[in-house]
């Protein structure tokens, strides 16, 4: 897919990997429409940087747990621009349990509902509004953002960061993947890139980081092969790929989580075994 020219969607927007992402494919040319909730200042300082580019971006506060709004950002989009190319379905919220302790907590009750509205329910709401105008254009790529909780689940190093709402809501989006891509063919591509633990998502600088102790980073960064977490501009030229690169991909889930999934487990040397050559 040629970016320049393309309406782009990218939930999240705000900060971190939304916003990073939203800024790329408008440098590559396409025209965004970032949208934000909470964060409000962080959201302030995303609609100023974004207005300074000009070329008509938008950004939008809408709650896309909502139908009516989603619905609602969908219909302004189409009036603005009469098209949608590309969507980004970067909206989450994990309670880490690091941060917020057992959803049997007073303050916790509300907390795997949204965990699961958000993550889950919101993406499908965006995908499924916003599918028609995806279709009408003849070429169309959604890329879906969930994480690697999906797989190893509140287990490992990685138990005080996932927690079980947040991992079983990104277990589904690969469903919701597969599902995605059968629905939208031919015209409209459906991957999925799930990541690993990035410095603004399970990282460096969220509160959850700096609750942990030393040894629970440092066990953290052993799991993982690569010894390092993963940075924005690692996400964003991923996303870019499965939007301009890869046209013969669909249904696909891509792992960007430095190894994390593999563990740290070393591979030993071939051992000499217990048989001999016979003379």
């Amino acid at each position: 897919m040629e970016i320049k020219g393309k309406i782009a969607l990218v939930l999240g927007g705000a900060r971190g990997i939304g916003k990073a992402v939203g800024f790329a494919l408008a440098e590559a040319g396409a025209r965004v429409v970032l949208t934000h909730w909470d964060w409000p200042e962080e959201a302030a300082r995303m609609q100023r940087e974004l207005a300074a580019l000009g070329n008509d971006h938008l950004a939008v506060r809408v709650d896309l747990r909502e139908p009516e709004q989603v619905r609602e950002l969908m219909g302004r989009i189409k009036e603005r621009y009469g098209a949608l190319h590309i969507l980004v379905n970067n909206i989450e919220r994990g309670g880490m349990p690091v941060v917020h302790g057992s959803y049997d907590l007073d303050h916790n009750r509300e907390q795997w509902d949204l965990e699961l509205a958000t993550t889950l329910k919101a993406k499908w709401l965006a995908f499924h509004h916003g599918l028609p105008l995806l279709r009408a254009d003849g070429e169309g790529a959604v890329v879906n953002i969930s994480s690697v909780a999906g797989l190893v689940g509140r287990a490992g190093p990685a138990a005080l960061l996932f927690s079980d709402g947040y991992a079983a809501a990104n277990r589904a989006v690969s469903s919701l993947t597969e599902t995605w891509a059968r629905e939208a063919a031919p015209t409209v591509r459906v991957n999925e890139l799930m990541l690993g633990l990035v410095e603004t998502r399970h990282g460096e600088g969220t509160r959850g980081w700096e609750a942990l102790s030393h040894e629970e980073r440092q066990a953290l960064i052993d799991h993982t092969p690569l010894r390092r977490l993963g940075r924005v501009e690692d996400v964003v030229r991923a996303v870019l790929f499965l939007i301009r690169e890869a046209d013969f991909m669909t249904g696909a889930v891509v792992r960007l989580d430095g190894g994390y999934v593999l563990g740290g487990e070393k591979v030993v040397e071939m051992p000499q075994g217990l048989l001999r050559d016979e003379k």
